[in-house]
């Protein structure tokens, strides 16, 4: 059996060493050997004014924005509530009435 600690970001027991690096195959999170949860840094996202977002704050598109690959567009003033934050490029994961499950970018928000 393995020594090495589970997973910090999803608890997957799963991990595996990567030469100075565990890395989590189920979530691909990644972090140094010797680093505690205690030390890890999470990124906050902040939306156009500089405001910090959270998961489930509610928040207003500040310009028209094309749906990729179909010719609905969200209109500038568009409330979307109960947003959802993850890593990547588009870091808000979110349900716009009308048009469905999107992923939006934290820049072309503000907070409500």
């Amino acid at each position: 059996m393995s020594d090495l600690p589970n997973c910090p970001a999803c608890g997957s027991e799963f991990t595996y060493q990567d030469q100075s690096m565990l890395i989590c195959p189920e979530c691909a999170h990644e972090w140094q050997v010797g680093e505690s949860i205690g030390e890890q840094t999470e990124e906050k996202v902040l939306d156009s004014n500089g405001n910090v977002l959270a998961d489930g704050d509610t928040v207003t598109v500040i310009k028209d924005l094309k749906v990729k690959g179909s010719s609905a567009v969200v209109k500038v003033g568009t409330k979307v509530k109960n947003i959802r934050l993850v890593g990547g490029d588009h870091d808000i994961d979110c349900k716009i009435d009308g048009i469905g499950a999107m992923k939006l970018k934290s820049e072309f928000v503000k907070k409500a």
